[in-house]
């Protein structure tokens, strides 16, 4: 074997980039070059394994990569030095086969298969590791057989809701209207949430397979791709994907040579986070202020311009392509309960191992934050965490046992949402968290309901007192009573659920609520 068959991975995913990919690939490329070594230098988009980045890879003749991690532009020489790019290189930063490092062979990755992978933007790279197979199978199939196919699979959706996504595309498709749409929601706002980035950056042909499979399920002959401002790497890549796409055959008025047709836009965001909810988007879609429609009518019968619409975020039409060409009962026999499938889980905050994993539904929260996270990165006892996003509930060690299932996170008042779990140590003020929710609803509230805009504003007011010792249990029962108002008179989940890592502090964290008044002399 020479140098010359080699190939060297550096990732172009945002997560790496912020930490100096493209530093690093660099100065491979320039050490490469003055040492007279032979490369091919491919960027991909991340494993996830983000406590690792910049990752490089030295792929194998037989296909097999070894990983190097994480990598500095000056540890570039010190590589060459001991004998890379060959991939059995003996160096401090060698961890051997990336597929064997346990935080990947743990995992059951169909979602993210090919992410970090292939080269983002090669429709050839995409096919030749099993792409568009979902989608040639769908051109053959009876636009009903496809949504079947999706029930079957017992797919929900990947947000906070998790309503079944092929119930949702079979009421579209019965819908009245000659005109049908496919909206992506990827204006992900949730903290300690990164997946639907990672996937546009990583393997934007899959989301665009999946939008197209949806466009043949309903009847839909266009679809938009709404992103958040914040996430320019990912907006560029899936613009570039698109344009191949097109050139190939996969969008545009003739499928693959069918009469079926699909056309595919990219739209940006402002970067509300109202606009993670579905009708807040179609407003920002149709040009106006992001703020939430009073439902009904439900989007799936008048939804973007008063089309009848499928409004999905990415990792529910991302999970599309397996299920066509495997087949539903395939993606059903993973999971447990109705919470069927794969969910990519994403380990963020204070956590010594922060990254993506996928696997099957029904993994506890334990598994999680310390098989894969390692514990926390400070060292101290993990206090809480926080799974769902800023409105998801902070759940005490105690839980850990919970599997990620959707009937049992609701049994104890918390919700799976898009798989962000958020690691606190034992440092952590919940008090100053739950005043943390109210804060965050005030600033981001889409201002239409009062339950939502001024409750929000009184709840940080009401924790202030709670805090200082003013009239602790009048205010704790005040609090209550307007938790319970906020989730019930609510217009959208902003409201409705910010009460729910309010409450859940209140609940499992009651000490932090109960300091004696600033300034109170010590006993």
């Amino acid at each position: 074997m020479t140098a010359a068959a080699l190939r060297v991975f550096v990732p172009r995913d945002s997560a790496a980039l912020s930490v100096g990919a493209d530093e690093v690939a660099a100065a491979i490329q320039a050490e490469a070059t003055r040492r007279g070594v032979a490369l091919t230098l491919v960027r991909p988009g991340s494993r996830g394994m983000l406590w690792l980045e910049p990752l490089v890879e030295v792929e194998r003749p037989d296909g097999t990569r070894h990983a190097f991690g994480p990598v500095t532009p000056e540890d570039v020489p010190a590589l060459f030095d001991a004998g890379f790019p060959a991939p059995d290189t003996a160096h401090l930063l060698a961890l051997g086969p990336t597929d064997q490092i346990p935080y990947l062979k743990d995992q059951q990755r169909i979602t993210f298969s090919r992410c970090g992978v292939i080269d983002p933007l090669s429709v050839d790279d995409y096919r030749d590791h099993g792409g568009f197979e979902g989608v040639t199978r769908a051109l053959a199939m009876p636009p009903e057989d496809i949504c079947r196919a999706v029930t079957d699979s017992g797919l929900r959706g990947r947000g906070g809701a998790g309503f079944p996504a092929g119930i949702k595309w079979d009421t579209v498709r019965k819908a009245p209207g000659p005109v049908k749409t496919i909206c992506c929601n990827a204006d992900e706002g949730d903290s300690g949430t990164f997946a639907d980035r990672m996937l546009m950056e990583g393997d934007p042909f899959l989301l665009i397979e999946g939008m197209v499979i949806a466009g043949l399920a309903v009847g839909a002959a266009e679809g938009f791709v709404y992103i958040r401002s914040e996430y320019p790497h990912a907006i560029a890549t899936m613009r570039a994907a698109i344009g191949r796409a097109e050139q190939a055959g996969w969008l545009g008025d003739s499928l693959q040579g069918t009469d079926q047709r699909f056309h595919l836009q990219v739209r940006v965001g402002a970067g509300a986070y109202i606009c993670g909810e579905e009708t807040a988007m179609l407003e920002s879609l149709e040009g106006r202020r992001g703020q939430v429609r009073a439902k009904p009518p439900l989007p799936a019968l008048e939804g973007l311009f008063g089309t009848p619409t499928v409004v999905n975020n990415v990792l529910t039409l991302a999970a599309v392509p397996t299920i066509l060409a495997r087949g539903g009962d395939y993606y059903a026999t993973f999971g447990v309960g109705r919470s069927r499938g794969t969910q990519p889980f994403q380990l963020a905050g204070n956590v010594k191992r922060g990254g993506l994993v996928e696997v099957p539904f029904g993994i506890s929260l334990h598994d999680l934050v310390y098989r894969f996270g390692g514990g926390t990165a400070s060292g101290r006892p993990v206090r809480a965490v926080q799974v769902g996003g800023p409105l998801g509930a902070y759940l005490p060690e105690s839980l850990f046992h919970l599997p990620q299932d959707y009937e049992a996170f609701a049994a104890v008042g918390a919700m799976v949402g898009h798989g962000g779990i958020v690691v606190f140590d034992d440092t952590v003020d919940m008090a100053a968290m739950a005043r943390f929710a109210m804060a965050f609803c005030a600033i981001e509230s889409c201002g239409k309901c009062t339950p939502c805009r001024i409750g929000s504003q009184r709840g940080v007011e009401v924790i202030d007192r709670i805090v200082a010792g003013i009239d602790r249990d009048a205010n704790l029962a005040l609090l209550d009573d307007l938790c319970a108002v906020m989730a019930e008179g609510s217009l959208c989940a902003m409201g409705g659920l910010t009460p729910q890592p309010v409450q859940s502090a209140l609940r499992h964290f009651p000490e932090d609520f109960d300091r004696p008044p600033l300034g109170a002399a010590a006993e």
